[in-house]
This record gives structure tokens, sequence and C-alpha cells, in this order.
């Protein structure tokens, strides 16, 4: 078993944020590249983002601190501590509007075995 405070390294990830050059930093907190399952820690410092990118697979994006706009095509959906905004499939990006951690979980979908029926 293994416990880890989200709301610590929330905190951490912050801080990293706002002092890095790019205005981000993320941590993994469970998971990674060899799992189908990966959660990850993200902070943004204010007025930065994600650029668009293409879905990994299904996911979600829990807000911890702060306000983000997570955006797909011409759609937008605000994201404020203790919302849970469902990542649409395709293209999309996320822009913090003032110093924001999220928990980000994705399943990736090309690592799922299908088991025989």
């Amino acid at each position: 078993m293994q416990k880890i405070s989200i709301d610590a390294l929330a905190r951490q990830q912050i801080e990293a944020a706002v002092a890095a050059p790019s205005g981000r930093a993320a941590d993994t907190a469970f998971g990674g590249h060899e799992k189908t399952l990966r959660q990850t820690v993200m902070a943004f410092r204010a007025g930065t983002q994600l650029s668009e990118h293409q879905n990994p697979g299904e996911a979600t994006v829990f807000v911890l601190k702060g306000n983000v706009w997570l955006k797909s095509g011409g759609n937008s959906w605000q994201g404020k501590a203790g919302d849970l905004l469902i990542v649409p499939d395709g293209l999309h990006s996320l822009e913090a509007e003032e110093d924001s951690a999220v928990l980000f979980t994705v399943v990736k979908t090309d690592r799922l075995v299908q088991l025989p029926v």
C-alpha cells in the first residue's frame, strides 16, 4: 500500500510552476508510461496553457486549486476547485486563469488488453 498526499503534491507543483520559465510543472502520482492508468498532478502559473494536443485516451481533469479552461473545437468549459472536467475526444487545450493545479487522469486506450469473452 502506498499513500500520497495530492494536496501536498499540488502545493509543490504550483511552487515549481510559478518558478519555472515555462510556467508549468507536473509530477506523476500513479502509473507511468508502462501502465494503462496514469494520474498526474499538473500545475500552471496564471496565464499559461497546455497547447492544443490529441487526447491520449479516456481522460478527466479534476481541479484541485485555481481556475482553468478546457477548450476543444469551438467549445470551452471552466473548471474551479472541486470540478471534474471530462476531456473530450480529439484535440483540446487547457489554460490557467490563475495559479492552478489539476489531477489529470488518463486510461491510455492503446494499452488496453482485450480479454476473450
